[in-house]
């Protein structure tokens, strides 16, 4: 998608494929490995090392912090933010038997199936889209859940059994956008994405990487947050979970597109000074 933006406007791309250590690991959780950096950090030293001119990571996937050489150029038109659930059998959320297994390696996920249903299990359930769908249908779990966006670009999305509600089940910050790392330093790749980016995804995630940034967001910490554009407006709806569930502590705010990281970052910092750090120490 990035390099057909970027053929469009007349640059010539070759794709260069690299497998990171999130994509080779996965048989264990990303907080056991190192984070969902795992996912960028082997692209992005050949970003820096000038063997790629840019780098294409689902947003999502990207630390707060990037390395002090690189930036984001763009961002491509966001994909519906919303997850899918999707029963081994059919079954929606609401209709899954007592005790089913739900397989997902994503603490937010895990967090808000079992606010909507205590009494189901969930288990790590890690790989691509159709690792997990081939784990799925094999009896590894009952029910997974995926993002819709990925299902989407797959041509998949007919294999969800439900699509949730983004207020009820809220989508980590980023979902759904695609974005485009750049070296700082680079003028011609700086002008190739200003010709591809979309000025209202990168204000959105903007945001919701700002309070992640706040709250030190990591794939150790059940977060969700959601900005949507209203003309020169952001508005914000964002939370953590303890892992079990129980507990959700939610925040709103309004701000400027001009100063969207700002809006998200104070939103952040305003929930983290309400719930206090003890919220994000492992259970005992």
């Amino acid at each position: 998608m990035v390099a057909d933006a970027l053929g469009a406007n007349g640059h010539e791309c070759e794709i260069v494929v690299i497998k990171t250590t999130g994509d080779a690991v996965l048989d264990r959780p990303l907080a056991e490995i190192g984070g969902k950096g795992l996912f960028t950090k082997e692209i992005e030293a050949a970003l820096i090392d000038g063997r790629i001119d840019c780098a294409v990571h689902s947003a999502k996937d990207l630390e707060t912090l990037l390395p002090a050489a690189l930036t984001l150029g763009a961002f491509l038109p966001r994909e519906d933010v919303r997850d899918v659930f999707i029963g081994r059998d059919g079954q929606r959320l609401a209709d899954l038997p007592g005790g089913s297994v739900v397989g997902t390696a994503s603490l937010r996920r895990q967090a808000l199936v079992r606010r909507a249903r205590p009494d189901l299990r969930c288990e790590v359930l890690r790989g691509n889209v159709q690792t997990r769908l081939g784990k799925l249908a094999s009896g590894e779990c009952d029910a997974t859940l995926l993002a819709l966006a990925g299902l989407k670009r797959l041509g998949l999305e007919d294999v969800g059994t439900e699509v949730l509600d983004a207020t009820a089940f809220p989508p980590a910050c980023a979902q759904g956008a695609i974005a485009v790392e750049i070296r700082r330093d680079d003028d011609r790749l700086i002008e190739a994405c200003a010709a591809i980016g979309h000025t209202e995804t990168e204000h959105a995630v903007a945001v919701e990487r700002g309070f992640l940034a706040a709250l030190d967001g990591s794939c150790r910490t059940p977060i969700a947050g959601l900005a949507t554009v209203e003309g020169d407006q952001v508005a914000f709806a964002g939370l953590v979970a303890s892992p079990d569930g129980v507990r959700i502590e939610d925040v709103a705010a309004r701000g400027s597109v001009t100063e969207a990281a700002e809006t998200g970052y104070e939103a952040g910092r305003r929930l983290r000074a309400r719930i206090g750090p003890s919220f994000f120490e492992p259970a005992r």
